[in-house]
């Protein structure tokens, strides 16, 4: 058992990327004379950290949080057993989606370490070190936060490994969600300190970055006066602006728009760097006619009726956000609904998109800003924050409204803005609603599928589990 851990584990460490950029050895078989030495070095390195948040947003990140919700369902005739248990809400702990995002996850969470680790003796200036640290305590903190709202307690691995030895005898056993939380913040801390003033692509991490996910942080812990600083802090540099024109941040062209706080870069071209968005959100269609090439899409993450009705009317989001009809090839249309939201409409390569996602943008703040000022008994300050993402849509600016009926508006407003953006599952288990919510919409569709307070928190995957007798799985699975 010992030998599999090694390999295992050896596996999980490996700093690889999805780029053909380099291929790097754990920590203890790195040749410490051939790499960590040069800025390019470690530029390499950080490319291949960002580059595994391509490939969880690519696929299994949104699997869990859309497709679990009343938001999306499987529209293909033919998915995976682990595709079927999201979309029922049945997950098991051999599911390959949950398999995926943990290890992916901790596979950034390593890499970020080892850089941590080897650039403090590297010969660079100080403000490339800074830059670098700065980037590596981002993307930890954020595959921290993902695991720990999925996951609940979880091992905390800070350090790396020298040795096989190292690896085999690191104690896996999970700590308190509290713990996490307190690492998580001391990281984004870090992080908005060491990239002060640093110009940074929108690609990469940037202390207003890590400051709009330490607001989120802050939320989701219910720590309100602490969410309302950080977020106003962003509010009050103007470094963003809401876009006048909706659909312009999921289309074509969408690098570096204003509204834009932190993006995940995909490159069409067919060098393995594309999104994989028109496969999962378009229907599976030999007939369609909305791609170059008459490229069918997969269905797999499709906009349910239910999130399509729930649109207010006039509301501009909706036509930007889904199709209700599929265009075919002899001209005709057929009643199919799907997503467009991050669909490389003018590609015909499966895989290859050239459209970027973007996981923290201005209207998520100016939406969170107002939930906490609503909790913090503030509802009459709230209103412009939530009235401006309105206003965008076309829609009438909301008043008059008790504290509950804002908080009800708000997880509205959330779930139409954020359609198809990995955010519903989240949100729901943020305000404690996920059961209430869920359950009632499959009461709406007829099914006989409900959530238990048991599935709030998704099974470890059973592998790691069978490796590390201290891992423990959540209870009910």
């Amino acid at each position: 058992m010992k030998i599999y851990r090694i390999i295992l584990l050896s596996l999980l460490i490996a700093l690889s990327s999805c780029s053909d950029f380099l291929e790097l050895e754990p920590e203890y078989l790195t040749n410490e004379a051939s790499f960590y030495k040069t800025e390019a070095d470690f530029e390499t390195a950080m490319i291949g950290n960002y580059s595994e948040l391509q490939n969880i947003y690519n696929a299994s990140l949104l699997r869990l949080t859309e497709l679990t919700t009343d938001n999306a369902y499987i529209q293909w005739t033919s998915p995976t057993a682990s595709e079927f248990e999201c979309d029922e809400m049945r997950l098991s702990a051999a599911n390959t989606e949950v398999n995926t995002v943990w290890n992916l996850s901790f596979k950034t969470i390593v890499r970020s370490n080892t850089v941590l680790n080897r650039i403090a003796d590297a010969e660079l200036s100080e403000g490339v070190k800074r830059q670098y640290q700065g980037e590596s305590y981002f993307l930890r903190a954020y595959n921290y936060f993902n695991l720990v709202r999925l996951f609940g307690d979880l091992p905390l691995i800070e350090g790396v490994f020298n040795s096989p030895d190292e690896i085999a005898t690191f104690d896996m056993t999970r700590r308190p969600v509290s713990e996490i939380y307190s690492f998580i913040i001391s990281d984004l801390e870090q992080a908005i300190s060491l990239l002060q003033g640093v110009e940074m692509s929108k690609s990469r991490a940037s202390s207003s970055a890590a400051k709009a996910l330490l607001g989120k942080v802050y939320l989701t812990q219910k720590n309100y006066p602490e969410a309302l600083t950080t977020l106003k802090s962003v509010i009050d540099s103007q470094e963003y602006i809401l876009q006048d024109d909706y659909g312009t941040m999921f289309t074509n062209n969408n690098d570096e728009l204003p509204e834009s706080i932190f993006e995940i870069k995909y490159i069409s071209g067919n060098i393995g760097e594309g999104n994989g968005f028109s496969g999962l959100f378009t229907p599976p269609s030999f007939n369609a006619a909305i791609f170059p090439n008459n490229m069918n899409g997969s269905g797999r993450i499709v906009p349910t009726l239910d999130v399509r009705g729930s649109y207010e009317n006039g509301d501009l989001r909706r036509e930007l956000s889904i199709r209700d009809s599929l265009l075919l090839l002899d001209g005709t249309y057929e009643q199919l609904q799907y997503g467009l939201k991050f669909v490389d409409f003018t590609n015909g390569l499966q895989g290859d998109g050239g459209v970027n996602f973007t996981p923290l943008r201005y209207a998520d703040v100016l939406l969170m800003y107002s939930e906490a000022l609503n909790e913090s008994d503030r509802t009459d300050e709230a209103y412009p924050f939530i009235n401006a993402i309105r206003d965008r849509a076309g829609l009438e600016d909301l008043s008059g409204l008790s504290k509950e009926e804002f908080a009800l508006a708000l997880e509205h407003e959330r779930r139409v803005e954020f359609l198809s953006e990995g955010q519903r599952w989240f949100d729901l288990a943020r305000t404690g609603r996920t059961i209430q919510v869920l359950n009632s919409y499959f009461q709406r569709i007829g099914s006989s599928f409900s959530v238990t307070p048991e599935e709030l928190l998704m099974p470890l995957p059973q592998r790691e589990i069978d490796i590390d007798p201290n891992l423990k799985q959540n209870p009910g699975y």
